[in-house]
């Protein structure tokens, strides 16, 4: 009986440490592979053009030439690691919906008058739709700062970079021909330009213990965009242009942006503690 009671009692308490497991979560160290979403808009109160001659003024700038906000997709690569500091590379495509701002009067020189339209081979309005379309490549460093001992590789991230930036002008024809703004003749029209970009961003980052398909983030990002034309001949009526555009343009662009990840490699591990 004193046998059997001792075995009651032995039990009993394995029971209760088993009960009481503490799990700590270490971190991991990955590539992590992301696809990007999300909506860009210029600010028209902190960007600006510079002329030659060193005056400032809010025309030309990408918050002048195009309605906002644009749809943004793009590819993050990102190498996290033990200490939860990153190494990334983003590449980002974005652009409008028929966005450019006052069109007929930009191009008002293929125009009919007194009506402002542009037209086509076959006499009637060419019905453009134009829309602004950019790319930005970048590389830069971020961190992440746990919340929880439980899911130390989640929580708020910080990142900043820097890289190259394009944007420009696409013009799109509906069912007719307008040989003034196709080819060649719409480099005239299209304000491409390139740059440097420098992006600062913060934001939340979910990365789960257990399933690769449950990791996303969402960051605020704040990018400088420092550009100049690339085009030797430009017109726009409404900027004064008839010839080089010699300004240089100064473009502060805030984004909103959702990332679904999918880590290559590593999955956190387990040290378990009993009391």
């Amino acid at each position: 009986m004193k046998k059997i009671l001792i075995s009651l009692l032995l039990g009993l308490v394995s029971i209760g440490v088993e009960a009481q497991v503490i799990t700590h979560v270490d971190t991991i160290e990955c590539s992590i592979i992301g696809f990007r979403v999300g909506a860009v808009a210029p600010s028209s109160a902190f960007s600006y053009c510079k002329t030659p001659s060193g005056d400032k003024d809010t025309i030309g700038t990408m918050a002048d030439l195009y309605k906002a906000p644009y749809i943004n997709f793009g590819v993050d690569y990102k190498y996290k690691f033990l200490s939860n500091w990153l190494i990334y590379a983003t590449g980002d495509f974005y652009f409008g919906n028929d966005n450019l701002t006052q069109q007929q009067d930009r191009m008002g020189i293929w125009s009919s008058d007194p009506t402002p339209i542009i037209i086509g081979t076959n006499g009637t309005d060419a019905n453009i739709t134009c829309y602004n379309r950019g790319i930005a490549l970048q590389i830069g460093v971020g961190k992440i700062f746990a919340f929880s001992d439980k899911n130390p590789n989640s929580g708020l991230i910080a990142r900043m970079g820097g890289g190259w930036q394009q944007n420009h002008t696409v013009f799109t024809l509906h069912d007719v021909h307008a040989p003034q703004i196709e080819g060649d003749y719409a480099r005239l029209y299209d304000h491409q330009r390139r740059g440097a970009i420098l992006t600062e961003s913060i934001g939340y980052i979910f990365m789960s213990n257990h399933r690769n398909l449950m990791n996303a983030s969402i960051e605020f990002e704040i990018s400088q965009f420092w550009s100049h034309s690339t085009r030797d001949y430009m017109i726009d009526h409404v900027m004064g242009l008839q010839g080089p555009d010699n300004n240089r343009y100064f473009d502060l662009l805030y984004s909103i942006k959702l990332t679904w990840m999918f880590p290559l490699t590593g999955r956190p591990t387990y040290d378990y503690f009993y009391y």
